[in-house]
């Protein structure tokens, strides 16, 4: 009975990455004022943990961001343009 609960718990365990889903949310980046701002945001999207695409577009002033929820949240990704000098906001 150990033996199988054992089984079970690490079947259990192994399977948490499956529960973990890419996700795409759109940032409004109302600060960037240049051409080269887009560098920097991306630059700093980038770095999170878990992000698999970034697309930062300076005429529309928002960040496109594909990431794997398991990994990283909405609001990591806000913090990250936030320390970088470029506050966000998640668009609806």
């Amino acid at each position: 009975m150990k033996k199988m609960l054992s089984l079970f718990a690490l079947a259990a365990i192994a399977a948490v990455p499956a529960w973990a889903a890419s996700q795409t949310v759109i940032l409004s980046v109302p600060g960037m004022t240049c051409a080269a701002c887009p560098f920097t945001v991306k630059k700093a999207i980038s770095k999170v943990a878990g992000v698999n695409k970034v697309d930062v577009s300076y005429e529309k002033r928002e960040a496109v961001v594909t990431f794997d929820d398991g990994k990283t949240s909405a609001q990591a990704l806000m913090q990250a343009t936030g320390n970088a000098g470029y506050p966000s906001t998640l668009k609806k």
